[in-house]
């Protein structure tokens, strides 16, 4: 078991270092200042054999050995310690720092490089997902994938490897020049590496398993802020306030506690690591003072100080398996979103305009997962300009037909036809072309009205026909009186604008969008008497040519519909047109007598009546 997870960690990370790939180029730039900078550790233990020689006899030569230096530069040759030593912790300086630059600096832009890479993929794809991925996902722990998880996976990616070449050179060069020195007195200290690999194996498990913990307890966090800021106004007038204190701070303080748990981990590790670590340089220090031999002083305190320099960078290798391991976590999340299947697009015919003929076969629908039908043997016929409407309580699958026309989901019973042709035939971004929709919902985006309704195919349209098409959504009065007019700001989701302003954005965006079919699923819901009356003049205008389709409580404002279809449990009950549903007396009257028996639309009918 704990092979098969070591094998899935390694073909993680690999997948991982795959996003590194584009800049290997700075990649190398970075390895090379690394390398640099790990070559300067054992000179500067290493100068100070010369700096102690030097206390004895400072006019001793530093290269008075070396037969080619006297031949061919006498003057560095006859260079003399107390000259020398300064000299060379200047220039061992100058080399650090040089090496210092080039890695941290090359090894930062590839690792902003790879969080907007990896960032870009996880948004690019969140668009290609289908609606039943975010039915199961909560909002909060995706936008903390994108802006949390990648920060911490790009620490595995490139901080980590940043300590691995850096401490990781820096020790193989100590112990070259350890061995080299005395290579007896070396091999005691390389006792004590399996003991270290033990207590980094050891915890590397469970830094993983904290870290995973850690990265939901965040997603907690985002997911009750983005509903808190979201729902801000029912959490006013509800008085939710001390509810979603309670929550948050319930959330916060989950996260607290397994980040101390993580820090509680490392905090035990890391003086335990040390304790092995200098218990092994005591050992050393007794062997330097009982075997020193003829060896100078210089030697035995350069031999001290570059064994001394070993703890460090040791450690750092040590506690980078927690950044690994934290990077690794948070990678499993976001392959487990990018492996997700996008939405299935098996269709490939493209029609440049249809007529809009709609026809519905036999549709039987059920949610993944669930056995219940939603839609049951559905079945009608809307012809190009037609108006067909779709009544009945609240669940009763009205919303589910509308959303199975653009695909939204797959359908696997029955047919649903757009000029003959099975909506699963069609590309998806042609089908959606072709279709219009309007819910209840109303989504706009923190931008400029006209941006809202000119929104994504619809970019390139002219300001006069977004004006046209808010002027036929009867939006164009309360537009040109905002202060820039059309480049007005609506705020995030058009919270500057009231409910029935927002509407006719939406029905302005469809209006633009000219489509064949046409889907209101409660458009008008939100408006008020005046708005929906002027929006219905539009609606029987922008219906002529067009297949529309459309869901309403309120009956009244699809009284002029060719065809009704009374919906009750995911059938039709009832069809037929307004006056001849009322004169069957059935499910449809009992509807329309209880909508003037609360008294609801009665406003609306009188001006209907005149």
């Amino acid at each position: 078991m704990a092979n098969s997870t070591q094998q899935s960690s390694l073909k993680v990370y690999l997948r991982l270092l795959r996003y590194v790939v584009p800049y290997w180029g700075l990649f190398a730039i970075s390895l090379c200042g690394f390398l640099i900078f790990a070559s300067t550790q054992p000179m500067l233990g290493y100068i100070l054999k010369y700096f102690v020689d030097g206390l004895s006899n400072p006019d001793a030569s530093l290269f008075a050995g070396v037969p080619w230096l006297l031949e061919h530069a006498p003057w560095l040759a006859h260079l003399k310690l107390l000259q020398a030593v300064p000299l060379l912790i200047i220039l061992i300086a100058l080399w650090q720092g040089l090496g210092s630059f080039l890695g941290n600096y090359y090894i930062a832009k590839v690792s902003m490089g790879l969080v907007q890479d990896l960032r870009i993929a996880l948004f690019n794809n969140l668009l290609m997902l289908p609606n039943r991925y975010f039915d199961n996902h909560n909002s909060g722990h995706l936008i903390s994938r994108i802006t949390y998880n990648v920060t911490m996976v790009t620490g595995a990616a490139t901080d980590s490897i940043k300590v691995v070449v850096r401490e990781g050179m820096t020790v193989i060069f100590l112990f070259v020049t350890l061995l080299w020195m005395n290579w007896k007195l070396t091999l005691v200290m390389l006792a004590i590496l399996p003991v270290i690999g033990l207590m980094v194996s050891s915890t590397s498990k469970k830094f993983r398993k904290q870290s995973r913990k850690i990265q939901a307890s965040m997603g907690d966090v985002t997911h009750v802020t983005s509903e808190s800021i979201h729902g801000y106004r029912v959490v006013r007038s509800f008085g939710g306030e001390d509810y979603e204190r309670k929550r948050f701070f319930d959330a916060s303080e989950e996260n607290k506690k397994k980040q101390l748990k993580m820090v509680r981990t490392g905090a035990v590790y890391t003086p335990s690591l040390q304790l092995v670590i200098y218990s092994a340089m005591a050992v050393l220090m007794f062997l330097v003072l009982l075997l020193r031999g003829d060896a100078s002083a210089g030697d035995l305190v350069a031999y001290i100080t570059l064994a001394g320099l070993l703890p460090k960078p040791i450690r750092q290798l040590s506690e980078v398996s927690s950044t690994i391991q934290k990077g690794l976590a948070g990678a499993e999340t976001i392959f487990e979103q990018l492996d997700e299947e996008p939405e299935v697009d098996r269709g490939t015919q493209v029609r440049e305009r249809i007529s809009g003929r709609l026809e519905v076969k036999n549709l039987c629908f059920s949610y993944p997962g669930a056995e219940k039908l939603v839609l049951n043997n559905i079945s009608f016929i809307a012809e190009p300009g037609q108006m067909v409407a779709l009544v009945g309580r609240s669940g009763s699958g009205k919303s589910t037909l509308a959303n199975l026309i653009p695909r939204f989901y797959h359908h696997d019973q029955g047919q649903i036809l757009i000029d003959g042709l099975d909506v699963e035939d069609y590309s998806l971004r042609n089908l959606r072309r072709h279709i219009a929709l309007v819910t209840q919902h109303v989504t706009l985006f923190n931008d400029s009205v006209r941006n809202n309704i000119a929104y994504g195919d619809l970019a390139d349209a002219s300001l006069e026909a977004v004006q046209r098409a808010a002027a036929d959504a009867y939006a164009a009065e309360f537009i040109e009186n905002m202060p820039q007019g059309y480049d007005t700001l609506v705020g995030e989701n058009g919270v500057l604008l009231s409910g029935g302003q927002r509407q006719r954005l939406a029905i302005a965006r469809a209006l633009l969008k000219d489509a064949p079919v046409l889907i209101l699923d409660e458009a008008t819901s939100a408006l008020d008497t005046e708005s929906e009356r002027h929006i219905q003049a539009a609606l029987d205008q922008v219906m002529q040519g067009r297949t529309t389709l459309v869901i309403a409580h309120r009956l009244t404002t699809i009284e002029k519909a060719d065809l009704i279809l009374v919906m009750d449990q995911g059938q039709i009950v009832e069809r037929g047109s307004h006056a001849e549903l009322l004169a069957k007396n059935g499910y449809y009257a009992r509807l329309h007598a209880k909508q003037f028996e609360d008294g609801a639309e009665v406003a609306i009918s009188s001006e209907h009546d005149a």
